[in-house]
């Protein structure tokens, strides 16, 4: 059986509690892998991690690390049959949509590596005599990524290319029904050549893993997509420390159907804008 650890300092290793969990095919029960269940400790370990290579990671040219990400979308398009092969076994999409999630995450990547050569700051007038304001962008430091299992390639490449690529290092919780697929995409980013610490990834339960992120002092900065519920908990915990925080909740944004619209096309757009990929 495949096991899967974590990744913490550039290295795959146990929980420090040795404690694991199973992954499992949704549409035949077989257990596709033993992954390591993470917890307080080995977050804490993955923030020192974090911390430690934050100084050099921000001053590594933006440009240089936009080429780590193209590298890992040109890794990602290479292996993209067998990763959308791996969405299906361990997420259950059909294997088109298996592959078209490995398809966002190359997309994006490809995209937000372009950022490396525009984060642009602005220069402007000042009111005294023979000066000139400037501003320049800065990475915000160590960013906290939870991610749902429904696109566990895409939503996380979103998340963590753009925390990336601004200079950011990353402490990463994936689902728990998806920490295959979360850790095949860590290793392309770790074949892709992102230096040891600036990537790290805890897999293990939202009650301890995510809460831990959520409540450690040094990061700063949160993305979170998944339920209502669970974001209003995570929005409320950061806010009482004064964290950023990026929510994506519930996915089931309103439209307006026009008159001369094609009603049949609409339509088909809204289910499956509703219930696609949704386990409905």
């Amino acid at each position: 059986m495949r096991e899967c650890g974590l990744f913490i300092n550039g290295e795959w290793r146990a929980s420090s509690s040795k404690d694991t969990f199973e992954t499992t095919n949704p549409a035949t029960g077989e257990v596709l892998a033993k992954c390591a269940a993470g917890n307080e400790a080995d977050v804490a370990k993955a923030v020192d991690a974090a911390a430690t290579s934050f100084a050099d990671w921000k001053r590594f040219p933006a440009p240089k690390r936009g080429e780590i990400l193209l590298k890992a979308a040109a890794v990602l398009r290479q292996r993209k049959k067998s990763l959308g092969e791996m969405v299906t076994k361990e997420m259950g999409k059909v294997l088109a949509e298996g592959e078209g999630d490995v398809q966002e995450a190359i997309d994006f990547l490809e995209y937000i590596a372009g950022e490396g050569r525009r984060m642009l700051g602005e220069t402007t007038t000042s009111e005294l005599p023979g000066k000139r304001c400037m501003t320049v962008r800065q990475p915000a430091g160590i960013v906290g990524c939870i991610t749902p299992w429904n696109f566990p390639f895409a939503v996380p490449s979103w998340k963590l290319g753009a925390a990336l690529v601004a200079g950011n290092t990353v402490v990463f919780k994936p689902s728990s029904l998806t920490p295959l697929c979360a850790a095949g995409l860590v290793e392309i980013f770790q074949e892709a050549g992102i230096p040891p610490g600036v990537l790290n990834m805890v897999a293990g339960s939202a009650q301890t893993v995510g809460q831990a992120i959520v409540e450690e002092e040094r990061i700063r900065t949160l993305s979170f997509t998944g339920g209502v519920a669970a974001g209003r908990d995570v929005y409320s915990r950061a806010a009482k420390k004064l964290k950023r925080v990026a929510l994506e909740l519930g996915s089931k944004n309103p439209l307006i159907v026009m008159d001369d619209a094609d009603i049949d096309l609409a339509l088909e757009g809204i289910l499956f804008g509703a219930f696609g990929t949704a386990g409905h």
